[in-house]
């Protein structure tokens, strides 16, 4: 019932989005969406890497454009915790909404990114996270948000689960 809703959910997300800007992203038929389970134990390192690096921050007070422990904003966050194992990304929020590879939700893993429309009534992506956990459909994510700071929370809250428009996998 839950894989029903969501489905119908996500369907209803993706019909409603009017974004001022027309992006068209594919699916990629790559294997490494549909093989993370049987990815290589280095690729899981570094996406522990990345995390570890990532929680460092944990706590740090939300400030615009802030990449470090004075302040962290969302997309600060991913890309210092990426650089830290030498992976480069786009620094704002839009342009890493096209890298990588778009996944479905059911089979994110450790290190993808989660984005959100969190800007009033606006399907445009305006948050990103990174995933700690995922596993029996639990989805936890490490963010920076404007409220509380660099904190983790789980994709079953009922703001970010109805905010929640892709993910996507740069590992």
């Amino acid at each position: 019932m839950k894989k029903i809703a969501l489905i119908l959910l996500l369907l209803v997300a993706f019909s409603s989005c009017k974004s001022s800007k027309r992006i068209v992203t594919t699916k990629s038929k790559s294997s490494r969406i549909d093989s993370r389970s049987t990815t290589s134990g280095a690729t899981n390192q570094v996406a522990e890497n990345v995390l570890d690096y990532a929680m460092k921050f944990e706590g740090v007070k939300y400030k615009y454009g802030g990449t470090t422990k004075k302040g962290m904003d969302c997309s600060g966050l991913i890309v210092t915790s990426f650089n830290s194992e030498n992976i480069p990304l786009p620094r704002t929020t839009g342009d890493l909404a096209v890298t990588g590879d778009w996944i479905d939700l059911p089979k994110v893993a450790k290190g993808d990114l989660l984005f959100f429309a969190t800007q009033g009534n606006s399907r445009k992506v305006s948050h990103v996270g990174i995933v700690t956990e995922a596993r029996n459909g639990n989805v936890e994510f490490i963010h920076a948000s404007t409220s509380s700071g660099v904190i983790v929370s789980n994709l079953a809250e009922k703001y970010w689960y109805f905010a929640f428009v892709q993910a996507r996998r740069v590992l």
